[in-house]
């Protein structure tokens, strides 16, 4: 077995906007006269798509929710997230993860994100970082039914990866993805991918036990290890 396929998730491994959406979602809940989410964000919204945190934080304040009256809320709030990035003198993306990019790239290995973000908001970033040019395919919030933990985005990665590349017979055990949430590191084991979790949203501890490796920068993490972790087909968590 060979690692063929590095999959990103996208914020808070790419971008460091968690604060940006935890605001956002604030204005949103505001505006529909309901109180803010406050602890609320960690538990219902850190690692899930907007659909299924804001689904969630309604409900949880009595509020029926239709598609109809979701899709209102999710455009109003991919507008105002533009207009925040477009505030910022600087797009915050992790210093070190543009180098990593590009050395997986170089590398010949196959790239692809899977977030739970919609496309436009991540077409805006890695277009402004300059960095679209290494992603084979995006796996948007727009492209899936199920939020993480549901596998769902990473297994149609791999099956886009396979559609675009017909000689790769790529399968999720040959993939290594990078995450930083509870509910991502959970749907990239449930999808049969190799999960790495990098300390960006959660401290290095609470990580650990439930990623393949942690780290706490792009630069530490020891990529020989992995690479030889593939070649020898163990299964062992460290």
């Amino acid at each position: 077995m060979v690692l063929k396929a590095v999959l990103f998730d996208f914020n808070g491994v790419i971008i460091k906007d968690e604060a940006i959406h935890r605001e956002l979602n604030d204005e949103l809940l505001i505006g529909e006269n309901l109180p803010p989410q406050g602890k609320e964000f960690w538990r219902v919204c850190v690692g899930r798509s907007d659909r299924a945190g804001l689904t969630e934080l309604l409900k949880l304040r009595g509020r029926f929710v239709t598609d109809e009256y979701l899709d209102k809320l999710i455009a109003k709030k991919a507008i105002a997230y533009r207009q925040k990035l477009e505030q910022l003198e600087t797009l915050p993306i992790y210093p070190d993860v543009v180098p990593f990019i590009e050395q997986m790239y170089n590398s010949q290995y196959k790239l692809a994100i899977v977030t739970g973000a919609i496309r436009s908001e991540v077409e805006l970033v890695v277009q402004q970082a300059r960095i679209g040019m290494f992603f084979d395919t995006i796996v948007a919030g727009d492209d899936v039914s199920q939020s993480k933990p549901d596998p769902e985005g990473y297994l149609l990665a791999v099956e886009r990866l396979n559609k675009l590349h017909p000689d790769l017979n790529l399968l999720p055990s040959e993939c290594l993805a990078i995450e930083d949430t509870f509910a991502g590191i959970d749907a990239v084991k449930a999808a049969g991918i190799q999960a790495a979790a990098i300390a960006h949203t959660y401290p290095f501890h609470m990580l650990q036990r439930r990623a393949n490796w942690t780290f706490d920068t792009f630069g530490d993490l020891e990529f020989d290890r992995v690479t030889k972790y593939f070649e020898s087909g163990t299964s062992k968590v460290e």
